[in-house]
């Protein structure tokens, strides 16, 4: 497994595993504590995983948490999406930065994101699985969504949308989140 640091987004970095391919199919590894290690994260704080299943054209996001925050790992287990990371850290020397991944079950790379940062996806293929390995335990009353069509934040999502949850339809602007949190 190799770790690379995502440019666009400070401590974010992407896993790639090296599967084991033959005649059956293949074997991978998805997560080892080593690798995590070896660029500074700590693999015993990852508390939770979870599991969602989107059908095409659903868009999950955008989300972060308030407080702490919460770092996160993510894969696509199955099928494909596309996966967005908006750096909303203000001390961060990335800060309002975006970043755009396809995630896939054929490569099975893991995503970390930082506490801090906004993450959402749109599935690309029917059904996609996408894994979740969260630092800390869900807490609802610390949960932010921002619009996942704001302007300001211009995501080119490949596909019309198919279905958003009530919450992220509902979801403020990034400037208004923004100006919540400073307060």
């Amino acid at each position: 497994m190799k770790a690379t640091g995502v440019p666009e987004i400070d401590g974010a970095f992407l896993f790639t595993p090296t599967p084991f391919a033959d005649e059956r199919g293949f074997f991978s590894r998805t997560f080892d504590a080593e690798v995590l290690r070896s660029v500074g994260l700590d693999p015993d704080a990852f508390v939770q995983d979870s599991l969602s299943r989107s059908v095409r054209g659903v868009l999950r996001g955008m989300h972060l948490r308030s407080g702490d925050g919460e770092a996160k790992l993510v894969r696509c287990s199955y099928g494909r999406i596309f996966d967005v990371v908006v750096d909303l850290r203000p001390a961060s020397p990335t800060f309002l930065n975006r970043a755009f991944f396809e995630l896939s079950d054929d490569t099975q790379v893991t995503l970390y994101i930082p506490a801090g940062c906004a993450h959402g996806f749109q599935a690309l293929t029917d059904p996609a699985d996408v894994s979740y390995r969260i630092d800390r335990a869900h807490d609802p009353s610390q949960d932010v969504t921002i619009a996942f069509d704001d302007p300001e934040l211009a995501i080119p999502w490949p596909l019309p949308v198919a279905a958003v949850s009530g919450r992220d339809r509902k979801a403020p602007s990034l400037a208004e989140v923004l100006k919540h949190e400073e307060n």
